[in-house]
Formats: structure tokens, C-alpha cells, sequence
């Protein structure tokens, strides 16, 4: 009787996760404004895609690392207009969508499971941009770019919702008139795109493991298990090694521009 047992960062895992990582920085980067609807920084882009996509296939573990790769790959294209405040953001609101799906559908491996966990991951996401924008982004964006005022901001509300937007009801409008839909909207697309395609991805991936990863005869367990053990030690290591030239290359990047 055959008998497998593999590893959690297996070289399939790691090369799946490098590749939704890959797009999901990539995606992260061509983000853009719907500015009829939004005011202009809130920037829609589809990287939560393939962030959800890599969640139901491999696991909330996997999901919130390529939540995190991606970030690192924007920074390192992009880089921060913002003093990593804003992405250090999109990193909790990323993570607060794909960790609760992900533990979720774990428990729950059906349709309805994946309903469930894609509503799930949408509220908490949705929630935790909500108190992101109250508590942290106004008010730093405030003190970085306009020197504390408020008027740019307001200004910026009443073209889009007229004159009853002031100083006093700036929350008001901006965070239920613009943050609660903006996020909804943005789930709302990464799960209408995930359900269709997130089961015969996952089958992928387990063909590939599968044949990456063959199973071990009785005899060579013991042998095996060493093996295993040895794999996965040097599989940590080579992503913690590209993890943090990737953190290097990120501040590399970012004392260079600084002015």
C-alpha cells in the first residue's frame, strides 16, 4: 500500500504561489480611479483576483504570503507615494479578505461553503477598509499632503456629492458614500471572477503536485521522511531568502527616490 506524505511548502506550492503572487503584483500595479463615482486615490485594480483564486487552491497560508508578495512587487515597480502607510493598509484589507475565506472554505469544501467564505472575507475586507480610511488614511493623507486641512478633501466630496458635504459630515460621505461601496465593488468582482474557475484550478494544481510529488512505498518511509524534512528546511530558506531580497530591493528602491 502506498503511503504519501508532503510537505506544506512543497516546491508545487511555492511555484503556484510565486506565480499568483506574480499576478497579483502585477494587476496591483495597473490600478486606476473611477473618478465619476469615487473620489481619485481610491484606485480599482483586480489583484485580489488571483490573491482569492491562490487562497481556494492552496490554503489561507498561501493566500495572506501572496497578499504580501504583491505588495513587495508593487513596491519594487512602483514604489510609495504614500511612506508604505497606504500599502501597509491594502496589506490588512488584502489579508482581511482572503484569511477568512480561506479558513472557511477550508472547513466548508462545497459551493455553498464557498459562498459563504467569499461573503465572509467580503464583510471583514469591507469592514477593515472602513476603519483603515477613519482611523489611519484621512487622517495621515490629511497631515502628508495637505498640511492638516480639510478643504481639499471636502472639495473633492462636493463634486462628487454636492454642497451637503462639509467639514462635519466629511466621514459621513466619504467613508458610506465611497469606502463601503468602492470595497463592496471590489470583492464583488474578484468573487463573481473566482467561482467559476477556483475548482478546476485547485484540480490543477493537485494533478501537478501529484506528479512533482510522488508517493513513497511502505519500505521507504523512514528514508522519505528525511528527505521531506530536508526539502522543506531548504524550501523555507530559499523563500525566506527571496522574501527578504525582495524587502531589500523595496527600500533599495525607495531611498533612491527619496527626495
Amino acid at each position: 500500500m502506498d503511503k504519501t506524505k508532503k510537505s506544506y511548502f512543497s516546491a508545487t506550492r511555492v511555484a503556484v504561489i510565486a506565480m499568483f503572487a506574480t499576478l497579483a503584483g502585477l494587476l496591483y500595479v495597473f490600478g486606476f480611479p473611477i473618478a465619476a463615482a469615487f473620489p481619485f486615490w481610491l484606485e480599482l485594480n483586480f489583484s485580489d483576483i488571483p490573491a482569492l483564486i491562490g487562497t481556494f487552491a492552496l490554503g489561507p497560508v498561501s493566500g495572506a504570503i501572496i497578499v504580501f508578495v504583491k505588495i513587495l512587487i508593487k513596491l519594487i515597480i512602483k514604489g510609495t507615494s504614500t511612506v508604505f502607510v497606504g500599502e501597509l493598509a491594502d496589506l490588512v484589507i488584502g489579508i482581511a479578505f482572503v484569511v477568512p475565506s480561506g479558513l472557511i472554505y477550508k472547513k466548508m469544501r462545497t459551493f455553498k461553503g464557498a459562498l459563504v467564505a467569499m461573503a465572509v472575507g467580503t464583510l471583514c475586507s469591507t469592514a477593515m477598509s472602513i476603519l483603515a480610511n477613519w482611523l489611519v488614511l484621512v487622517p495621515f493623507y490629511r497631515q502628508l499632503f495637505f498640511k492638516g486641512s480639510w478643504d481639499p478633501l471636502v472639495r473633492t466630496m462636493k463634486a462628487l456629492f454636492g454642497e451637503g458635504s462639509t467639514h462635519a459630515t466629511l466621514y459621513n460621505f466619504y467613508l458610506w458614500c465611497s469606502v463601503l461601496p468602492f470595497n463592496l465593488m471590489r470583492c464583488i468582482i474578484a468573487v463573481v471572477v473566482t467561482l467559476p474557475v477556483y475548482k478546476h484550478i485547485s484540480r490543477l494544481i493537485n494533478k501537478l503536485n501529484d506528479k512533482l510529488t510522488p508517493a513513497k512505498l511502505d519500505g521507504e518511509e523512514g528514508e522519505g521522511a528525511k528527505k521531506l524534512d530536508k526539502r522543506t528546511v531548504i524550501t523555507i530558506i530559499v523563500v525566506a531568502a527571496v522574501c527578504v531580497l525582495l524587502v531589500a530591493g523595496v527600500l533599495l528602491r525607495y531611498f533612491l527616490t527619496a527626495k
